[in-house]
């Protein structure tokens, strides 16, 4: 049991490998099919709701135009609760502040802890002013939102309805 429990710290990211490809892929650029520019601003997303198709795949170019950092997430419901301890263990060691990201933190804390690293594919972590890329495969049909797991932001309502037409 506790070599389960030091695997779970060390490498969070085997838990998501799973629900991950059940939601779709880190897709590849040369098979985008349209982009869709994505502004974050304090609490909500522009815009709040994204049409998909199954199969599609989607080039998100991610502003954050607000005063406070910001997470564009790819998921489900669940997996986002699941995720926003690590965004918490973030905030707690200093990592994310308010309105920037200590990189240099980051790096020094991923060395002993990979999931500080925020280096997931469906994810990008912006400062205010900052702009990100995310290229996704939508190939599975399930009910995906795409949400802040900045401490707070989720609760007040920072999700975009992600929906297949």
């Amino acid at each position: 049991m506790k070599v389960l429990l030091i695997i779970l710290i060390l490498f969070p990211n085997i838990v998501f490998a799973g629900p991950v490809k059940m939601i779709g892929e880190k897709g590849k650029a040369s098979e985008t099919t349209r982009t869709i520019t994505i502004k974050m601003y304090d609490n909500y997303y522009e815009p709040a709701q994204i049409q998909i198709k199954k199969g599609e795949t989607i080039k998100f170019i991610v502003f954050n135009a607000g005063e406070l950092v910001h997470e564009f997430n790819i998921a489900t419901k669940e997996m986002h609760i699941k995720h926003q301890p690590e965004m918490m263990m973030m905030v707690e060691n200093e990592i994310l502040l308010s309105n920037r990201i200590d990189k240099e933190k980051m790096k020094k804390m991923a060395k002993k802890n990979p999931s500080m690293s925020h280096s997931h594919s469906n994810s990008v972590l912006l400062s205010p002013g900052e702009k990100g890329e995310l290229v996704w495969k939508f190939n599975n049909k399930v009910k995906l939102e795409a949400a802040c797991n900045v401490p707070g932001h989720y609760e007040v309502g920072m999700i975009a309805k992600i929906n297949e037409i």
